[in-house]
């Protein structure tokens, strides 16, 4: 399994790759806002999950979310948003934009395992 993580705190992105990694997952890319994220992606694939981030700087998660869902070559890639914004609204908005699942920070390696089914 491919993982792109996305997210603009070094050490967030750092913490969930060492989560990866105890589930068994060590092939993970990574991007620090949205914009670079579509780059990796597309230098990447296949990528088979996407941890995104909902505030960042340059393009937000959510704007990545849709210009990946717009683009049928990431058809099969699965979207995570990984973020502390946990408003029922948010949460409706990014699911209705094509997020696979949505998962609240803080969270631990069994929540990540449970969420992208490992």
């Amino acid at each position: 399994m491919k993982v792109l993580l996305v997210d603009d705190s070094n050490t967030m992105r750092r913490i969930q790759a060492n989560q990866l990694k105890q589930l068994g997952v060590d092939d993970v890319v990574q991007a620090e806002n949205g914009k670079e994220a579509l780059q990796k992606l597309s230098e990447n694939m296949p990528i088979d999950v996407m941890l995104l981030d909902w505030n960042m700087p340059v393009m937000d998660g959510y704007e990545c979310l849709k210009a990946v869902r717009g683009d049928s070559t990431y058809k099969n890639v699965r979207i995570f948003m990984c973020t502390s914004e946990s408003e029922k609204s948010n949460v409706v908005q990014a699911l209705k934009a094509g997020a696979n699942n949505y998962i609240v920070k803080p969270f631990t390696p069994d929540v990540l395992k449970e969420k992208i089914g490992l």
